[in-house]
């Protein structure tokens, strides 16, 4: 009893000396601390739903904002100028708590309206467009290049929840939410309004998609008119798996036919984010 005791205190002490040791000699890279982190996971020191948001918190300092915005082509506006009949229909569909409103052209923001915003106007009969205005919260304007880490802080200071995505010309990019980074953090977060089938492929500006890797390999083949491997795969993450033949790391690249794949974001555990470009 006494000996096993030992022995666990004798591998506590031995982990704990070694992570001493490699902060005091100051680990050089990422990768030495994450080695040394994975060490105490292993050991059962640190358990692995901690470990993947401690990865998800380290991968987020060096993404960028256009690998994980919503493109300007799905985004769900509002004109300014519009009666508020023309797109409520299209609020309750959505089902979003804020929308990009819009003034003549799609570069011009007015502002971000919030649903919550609309229920007091509505109950007392007086929604309507002239008054539209005088409830829209100023919009954030962010470059494509912002890191996410960066704009974390920002929304948590500002105490904002979204964000427009503007490109090097100033023109609407896309659009991000703290969700958004949020999710690189602590993966997928879901609500009652969210349909996975809609949002599993995301078309990207620059041509490519933004591609969660829990999308089936059907979805995939039907989206894209391709052929991949159906049989001996459920999904397009445990395809690429194979074919790296390791759990691989973010800017890592694979090829599969007519695609280049890369991923964007993963874990000790799982791919979770990948951009794909069809090759002519």
């Amino acid at each position: 009893m006494n000996d096993s005791g030992s022995n666990g205190e004798q591998g506590q002490k031995s982990w704990l000396d070694r992570l001493s040791q490699a902060f005091n000699s100051e680990p050089q890279s990422v990768d030495e601390l994450l080695h040394v982190l994975r060490s105490a996971e292993e050991q059962q020191l640190i358990d692995s739903d901690a470990m993947s948001i401690i990865e998800g918190a380290m991968q987020v300092t060096d993404m960028r904002v256009e690998e994980i915005m919503i493109p300007r082509s799905q985004m769900v506006t509002i004109k300014a100028n519009a009666e508020p009949s023309e797109y409520m229909d299209e609020i309750t569909t959505h089902a979003h708590s804020r929308y990009p409103v819009i003034g003549d052209s799609s570069d011009e923001i007015i502002g971000i309206l919030l649903a919550k915003d609309l229920l007091p106007l509505a109950v007392k009969g007086t929604l309507n467009r002239d008054n539209i205005r005088e409830i829209l919260r100023p919009a954030t304007v962010v470059p494509e290049s912002k890191r996410l880490n960066q704009l974390l802080k920002e929304f948590k200071a500002n105490r904002n929840h979204m964000a427009i995505v503007v490109d090097e010309y100033g023109g609407v990019a896309g659009l991000i939410t703290i969700e958004d980074v949020l999710e690189q953090i602590v993966g997928e977060i879901e609500d009652e309004h969210d349909v996975d089938e809609e949002s599993h492929i995301k078309a990207r500006d620059d041509g490519s998609y933004a591609l969660k890797a829990l999308t089936p390999v059907e979805d995939f083949n039907a989206f894209f008119e391709a052929d991949l491997d159906e049989e001996d795969f459920d999904t397009v993450g445990g395809l690429l798996l194979k074919q790296f033949g390791h759990l691989p790391r973010r800017g890592e690249k694979v090829s599969l036919g007519s695609f280049d794949f890369t991923i964007l974001n993963a874990d000790n555990r799982t791919i979770r984010l990948v951009k794909v470009i069809q090759r002519d």
